[in-house]
């Protein structure tokens, strides 16, 4: 390690249905767990997956509040607060902008014969933490929804980053409504017994490509050099039925950044811009983006394609320490959740320097019986121009 360029410590970390009304307590059990976590690592810059994104239909929003001011109100209640004496408080400007989840179609993009009218009751969170039940009505409405969500914002993204470094607000570009069948060669969904589509053609037309949203949000370090953020939460590859429709999302919803890495011609954001990421731009793809290399089942595995894409450092493989890889014997060292898959990632431009990383893991014998989440935190520190 030669010490030149810009270091930063990256991380992501999916803390799991985190809600509005968990947000505005401050003495949320999980969250207070969470935030020792995150202040024990001190990363700079920091994905959370599964937070809130507040709006109408939340059933944690109050009429007449800004929007999307969760991400403020986890740093203010959680992490500016040491959560413990050997741990100090943290200080990040917020990025947390909308996502898909829970937004209502008014499609029967389940094809099950019911559109559910209206986000129905959803139960409070309990109050020792744990993540509340999902209900029936919760699952006919989401999967209705242009990303799986029981209420709007359900899952969606916040993204901290340290005080000194600053995001470029005005050069954020998100594709949340980027239509899924402008992408060529996309996986289109199949309903096996009748091989045809599963979506109607005004449902193709309509139903968008990113689940929660995909976000490349520009970052100036100290040493005037941009670093990109490449954030996105691809839908889990299950629980979709006989076309697997949500396999097939998945693929190319990863696929995706491979596609913005190439400059794909189809690429185009929110704002109409067109085109993907310059050739000499230094990135991070982070994010929950639920696809295991090593799991065969997947279709057509993108997450193989992204990490060896050129222009991504593959090699980089965060693992658990030694100690806590015997903690967990059923476990692989790069698995990212507690069911056994690496799912959560911090990808590396080839062009920065990888210096360290990580998959950070509880001592069993200090686990509560409430976990804080079925992810680890997963980190990696580079160093960024000269």
């Amino acid at each position: 390690m030669n010490g030149e360029g810009t270091s930063v410590r990256a991380m992501t970390y999916n803390i799991e249905d985190v809600r509005t009304a968990d947000l505005r307590r401050t003495d949320h059990p999980r969250l207070q767990r969470a935030a020792a976590r995150i202040q024990h690592l001190a990363p700079d810059v920091l994905l959370v997956n599964e937070m809130t994104y507040d709006q109408p239909g939340d059933p944690g929003y109050r009429a007449g509040d800004p929007e999307g001011r969760n991400a403020q109100r986890f740093v203010h209640h959680y992490l500016s607060t040491p959560q413990a004496d050997s741990l100090d408080g943290l200080s990040y400007r917020t990025v947390m902008l909308p996502v898909n989840t829970g937004l209502h179609s008014g499609l029967d993009l389940n094809n099950d014969g019911q559109v559910a009218p209206a986000v129905p009751e959803i139960p409070g969170a309990p109050e020792d933490g744990s993540v509340p039940p999902q209900t029936d009505a919760g699952r006919t409405y989401g999967n209705d929804a242009w990303g799986f969500g029981t209420f709007p914002g359900q899952y969606g993204m916040a993204l901290l980053v340290r005080d000194d470094l600053t995001v470029l607000r005005d050069s954020i570009r998100t594709f949340r409504l980027l239509p899924w069948h402008e992408k060529p060669n996309a996986s289109v969904p199949l309903d096996t017994t009748s091989f045809e589509p599963w979506y109607s053609p005004a449902e193709w037309a309509a139903v968008r490509l990113s689940s929660k949203s995909h976000w490349d949000v520009p970052v100036r370090l100290p040493n005037g050099e941009v670093l990109h953020v490449l954030a996105s939460h691809p839908t889990p590859p299950g629980f979709d039925g006989v076309a697997r429709r949500n396999n097939h999302r998945n693929h190319d919803e990863v696929q995706f950044w491979s596609d913005y890495l190439n400059q794909a011609a189809y690429v185009e954001d929110d704002s109409g811009r067109g085109g993907g990421l310059h050739d000499d731009a230094p990135f991070l793809v982070m994010g929950d983006l639920n696809a295991d290399p090593d799991d065969a089942s997947i279709f057509r595995n993108a997450i193989r394609h992204l990490i060896g894409h050129e222009r991504v450092d593959g090699g980089v493989v965060p693992e658990a320490s030694p100690a806590r890889q015997a903690d967990y014997p059923d476990l692989d060292p790069d698995d990212t959740s507690r069911w056994g898959a690496r799912i959560d990632y911090v990808l590396p431009a080839a062009t920065v320097a990888v210096d360290d990383a990580g998959v950070w893991r509880p001592a069993p014998a200090r686990v509560p019986d409430v976990p804080v989440s079925d992810h680890f935190p997963v980190w990696v520190d580079v160093r960024v121009g000269p």
